[in-house]
């Protein structure tokens, strides 16, 4: 089948180079012509592992296209997905300009029946609004389908091509027949596909992303509880979790999520709620916490050095909101780089994958490290804001000689309590007890 997608931004690039590799050929349109010129040539504008192997396999069998003009992808290709930025406004609502902007475009110049998929995460009732759109600008039938996205940063190749579930809104039964005919290699498989109408669908989404959400925050408060009673959040997540109606994943404490999706979907969600004189409560206490335990180390590291901080060399390992990825959207790292930095404190970061994106934003309010140890020169705590594999089986004895303090305050729990006792660091986690170094108390 031929299909065009709008928006190579992470949702869109991840679904073309997916929707290519299961035999169709997919057009991918983007304004940004040097994206698009670099794309042709085979650079992915994105970090996420093993999409690049996918990417140039599916130029090479001349089924992944990419261009900048709407008007050639359309009149190649049946359905249209929209995979298009919905980013929160000032009040938190999700900004649909994009999307209605290129529904407008759509209604303008197409010249016979399409299925025009919304994959971006949108509010519920927007595909009857980018179908009155649409409508306003053609008399030509099409149908519009919700069809979200559940990928996971890191993970996105493998969730794309072995999805748990397939999730469909349409009120339409030719719509239905496309997206079934599309989604067969899953369906073959047993990956079940799901229809039902498009609100359902919309708030599936949203629905789906909060609730992860609000399973990390409670994680954490229970974390946050442990360490007062001096019970180890290891232990009573390895407990909860196998109770198999909760689950192992997402139980890990830390600090904070982030991300492009659960901050933006947990405010826009609160928002619809309000739009319906509806108070999710639940939702915006878990962004209070969220918001507090995403700094909640530095009172910590603050407390370490006598409450001031002034002067103070904190390594950073890690920048990205996650392993795996180079986003930094809503990333803890950097509201932990502007505290410090307002405390008085220098930071030295390292992370090989997400650097340059921290470089454009801040500059060189930090400074950048070329590897993990190096940012460890002369530096009086560390700090580890991201789970890179890297940082999980380190040369403490190298870390011991190269910082002045031996002091680690660990954002996500990286390792067993006994490593970094049996090296003599002072380590304070999230959720289980504080290891104090010799001479240090």
């Amino acid at each position: 089948m031929n299909i065009t997608i709008v928006g190579t931004g992470y949702v869109g690039l991840v679904t073309g180079t997916t929707l290519a590799e299961l035999g169709n050929s997919v057009y991918c349109v983007d304004i940004d012509e040097k994206k698009v010129e670099g794309m042709k040539n085979g650079i992915v504008p994105i970090y996420e592992p093993n999409l690049e192997e996918m990417f140039l396999r599916n130029i090479q069998a001349e089924r992944l296209f990419f261009t900048t003009d709407l008007k050639e992808a359309l009149d190649k290709s049946e359905v249209v997905y929209l995979a298009l930025p919905t980013p929160p406004g000032e009040d938190g609502s999700a900004d649909l300009s994009y999307v209605l902007q290129v529904a407008n475009d759509i209604g303008e110049i197409m010249t016979e029946y399409k299925v025009i998929v919304n994959k971006s995460t949108v509010p519920v009732g927007t595909a009857d609004r980018v179908r009155e759109v649409i409508a306003s600008k053609t008399n030509i039938p099409f149908d519009v389908v919700s069809n979200p996205e559940f990928l996971r940063e890191g993970f996105a190749v493998e969730d794309s091509m072995n999805p748990a579930r397939v999730v469909v809104g349409s009120s339409s039964e030719k719509a239905k027949n496309i997206m079934a005919k599309i989604y067969q290699p899953f369906t073959n498989t047993g990956i079940p596909i799901i229809f039902m109408d498009e609100k359902s669908s919309e708030l599936t989404k949203y629905a789906a992303n909060s609730f992860l959400a609000v399973k990390i925050t409670f994680m954490n408060e229970i974390a946050n509880y442990c360490e007062k009673v001096g019970a180890d959040v290891d232990k009573v997540r390895l407990g909860m979790g196998s109770d198999d109606r909760i689950g192992h994943r997402f139980l890990f404490p830390g600090i904070g999520y982030g991300g492009s999706c659960f901050p933006k979907d947990v405010k826009a969600l609160i928002k619809s709620g309000k739009q319906e004189d509806f108070s999710f409560q639940i939702l915006e206490a878990t962004e209070n916490v969220n918001t507090a335990q995403k700094v909640i180390l530095v009172s910590e590291i603050e407390k370490f050095f006598g409450g001031n901080l002034e002067g103070k060399t904190i390594a950073m390992w890690g920048l990205a909101f996650k392993a795996n990825t180079d986003d930094i959207r809503e990333a803890s790292s950097l509201d932990n780089i502007d505290l410090l930095l307002k405390k008085g404190a220098k930071i030295v970061a390292y992370d090989a994958v997400a650097e340059s994106n921290v470089q454009r934003l801040l500059g060189d309010k930090i400074e950048y490290a070329k590897g993990m140890y190096d940012a460890l020169d002369n530096a009086d705590a560390l700090f580890i804001a991201t789970e890179w594999p890297e940082f999980k089986n380190p040369n403490f004895e190298l870390m011991a000689k190269k910082m002045k303090n031996k002091v680690i305050f660990d954002g996500r729990n990286m390792y067993p309590l006994e490593i970094p006792e049996q090296n003599g660091f002072y380590y304070k986690s999230i959720g289980r007890k504080t290891i104090f170094a010799d001479g240090v108390s």
